[in-house]
């Protein structure tokens, strides 16, 4: 069975050095050692990161020349907040409603 976008996206910003990645390459491209230098971890170990979230669509890699650089991909960041946020409205709606309850309580009991 082969996973949906969406799992794919989740299960890349499931790591924390995934996520640090992305919010790296949200200010422009790099290269595969300029991702790899804050962390402690080996250039393999950094692009074995980089497959997982090349195959969930999140990030993109080119050629000039000689430099390799990685490109952020918003698409699919947008398509999990879009549904992260149906589920955002539900629990906002469902807690307007329940504060709305406590205040008829509180005006009938004062």
């Amino acid at each position: 069975m082969t996973p949906d976008r969406l799992s794919l996206t989740f299960a890349a910003l499931a790591d924390p050095t995934r996520r640090a990645i992305l919010s790296r390459l949200a200010d422009g491209e790099a290269s595969v050692s300029e991702l790899a230098a804050p962390f402690a971890i080996s250039l393999p170990a950094v692009t074995k990161h980089l497959h997982v979230l090349e195959r969930a669509g999140l990030v993109s890699r080119s050629r000039q020349a000689q430099w390799r650089p990685c490109k952020l991909e918003a698409a699919p960041l947008r398509a999990a907040g879009g549904w992260i946020d149906g589920y955002r409205q539900h629990w906002e709606t469902s807690l307007d409603r329940l504060d709305s309850y406590l205040q008829t309580l509180h005006t009938k009991e004062g």
